[in-house]
């Protein structure tokens, strides 16, 4: 019983520190990596809609939260400034998540390295401007604050993400 117990953890490990693993862990370890490329994409976010291209409002759960001065700017430019910070921060999470995504998660090799890289690309581009776009009219027609209308584009671009990048960019 306890041999068959080791046996298990062995596997468990194997699994997650191996890029062959049950679709479950695979899964699983998608998880961790894309927690780890949005935690650099809500950094990366909210500096820049901080300090470089103002985007929040006094009243947002952020700002509240973290007791941020904010600069006042009109809704326009907020909006505006939103898909900027957007962008800045879909480049350096993207980065991540690719780097996470070939070394731990999934197979690389399905396509040749720089298809394979324009693919990944693609998909995020895609998902990310359908996110964005979703976030921008939340803010333009709804005026939700930029917290709500970014969870509102993450949440679009992980769904995208997984299932492209499983059955069209890597080999599974």
């Amino acid at each position: 019983m306890a041999q068959r117990r080791n046996e298990a953890i062995r596997s468990l490990i194997k699994q997650f520190t191996g890029r062959q693993a049950h679709p479950a862990i695979q899964f699983i370890k998608y998880g961790i990596g894309g927690a780890i490329a949005t935690l650099v994409d809500v950094l990366v976010f909210y500096l820049c809609a901080w300090m470089i291209f103002p985007a929040l409002r006094d009243d947002d759960f952020a700002v509240k939260l973290l007791s941020l001065p904010v600069r006042a700017v009109s809704e326009s430019l907020r909006s505006r400034n939103f898909v900027i910070d957007s962008i800045i921060a879909f480049i350096f999470s993207n980065l991540t998540a690719y780097l996470i995504n070939i070394v731990w998660v999934f197979t690389p090799g399905r396509h040749r390295r720089h298809v394979e890289i324009a693919l990944f690309y693609a998909v995020s581009v895609t998902s990310i401007a359908i996110g964005t776009g979703v976030g921008w009219m939340l803010i333009t027609m709804l005026g939700t604050s930029t917290t709500f209308s970014y969870i509102a584009k993450m949440v679009a671009a992980v769904m995208i993400n997984y299932v492209c990048r499983k059955y069209v960019v890597f080999q599974g």
